[in-house]
């Protein structure tokens, strides 16, 4: 199961709107099929592993991390697959909470007279599957709040200068972050002040950049930004006011840039309804790398599921910028319900993640 697990993560930000699911056939102790959600979420996991095991699969017990599907969507049901297979166990981590399957994929399985066990290293498969789980029964994706802080706890210089706070391996990391998220939240403010490309930069994972979307009431994003000069090549989403001008609305349209108004208007835009928004479109999971704005909006609306904290060594000093608008850290971690998860190195700087109780 965990090679399962291991398997689903390979998909991770790369197949929403569905679940990225790993699994695994085994047959007399031997490993005889592997599969994981391909990109756009088909073929599904089970089928992969399915199609790789051929013959070896008749006999053979599955391992999936979600309960195999039973319903006719863009592809038919992984657990009639499965069934004509001849498959003679499914081991599930969890149950899929989405109401077309919900137990209706093992009752079926059971009733062709598969066993079907279901728990196996469950606890991994919810962390996992957290995104397609808070979209089918919250309305919204799961989403993980970024901030980098220097050693005295700022996260840029006097008047929001930008300030370099973490290292190449850091770095690296949080590219791998956007890789495996299906999309990345920034407000206006971030992106004026700092002209972000917000790409996955890693060798050979270029193509696996996020959806890039910025909160902007007001419609204030250049159209000489790289967001907006890339619009074509990496999809953005601007969520605006109703009372923003139309005709910046066409320009930015204009060059390939999907815009959506949320009302009432707020600044920035109500993070609820956008996250709602965002949901009804596939998105399930969220990487927040705006400033105090949109991370202050984040924690009091109580939406953010993982904080990642990343921790420089060097201190950017007198007038440097909090991390958060009237929240300390502390403050902001107690009203998420945050408690620490892991602590670890990346080359000189300190990364610890906290996630909801």
């Amino acid at each position: 199961m965990r090679a399962a697990l291991a398997l689903g993560r390979r998909g991770l930000g790369n197949t929403w709107p569905n679940p990225a699911v790993g699994a695994v056939i085994a047959r007399d102790g031997v490993v005889c099929g592997r599969g994981w959600t391909q990109p756009g979420g088909r073929p599904h996991a089970e089928t992969e592993a399915i199609r790789r095991a051929g013959a070896l699969a008749s006999g053979g017990t599955l391992f999936t991390t979600l309960e195999p599907c039973s319903h006719h969507g863009k592809t038919p049901p992984c657990a009639d697959a499965i069934i004509a297979a001849g498959l003679a166990r499914v081991v599930a981590a969890i149950e899929d909470p989405n109401p077309e399957v919900a137990g209706q994929g093992h009752a079926r399985l059971r009733a062709a007279g598969i066993r079907v066990d279901i728990g196996l290293c469950a606890r991994e498969a919810l962390r996992d599957h957290s995104g397609h789980i808070h979209r089918v029964r919250e309305g919204r994706p799961h989403v993980t709040l970024k901030l980098a802080l220097s050693a005295d706890g700022k996260v840029a210089g006097p008047g929001r200068t930008r300030v370099a706070i973490t290292a190449e391996p850091a770095n690296s990391h949080v590219h791998m972050m956007r890789a495996q998220h299906d999309a990345i939240l920034v407000g206006i403010g971030t992106v004026l002040a700092d002209d972000p490309l917000l790409t996955c930069r890693l060798p050979g994972l270029d193509a696996r950049s996020p959806v890039r979307v910025v909160l902007d009431s007001d419609l204030r994003l250049p159209v000489s930004s790289r967001l907006v000069g890339t619009a074509r090549e990496t999809p953005v989403w601007v969520f605006a006011g109703a009372h923003a001008p139309q005709a910046r609305q066409e320009a930015l349209a204009g060059a390939g840039v999907e815009i959506a108004r949320i009302a009432p208007d707020r600044t920035p835009p109500a993070l609820p309804a956008v996250l709602a928004a965002m949901a009804a479109r596939g998105i399930t999971r969220v990487l927040i790398e705006g400033g105090p704005t949109v991370a202050t909006a984040a924690v009091r609306a109580r939406t953010v599921d993982e904080f990642v904290l990343l921790q420089g060594s060097a201190a950017i000093g007198a007038g440097g910028r909090d991390p958060f608008d009237g929240l300390t850290l502390e403050a902001a971690l107690a009203l998420g319900r945050l408690s620490e998860r892991e602590t670890v190195a990346l080359g000189g700087d300190r990364m610890t993640i906290y996630g909801s109780a």
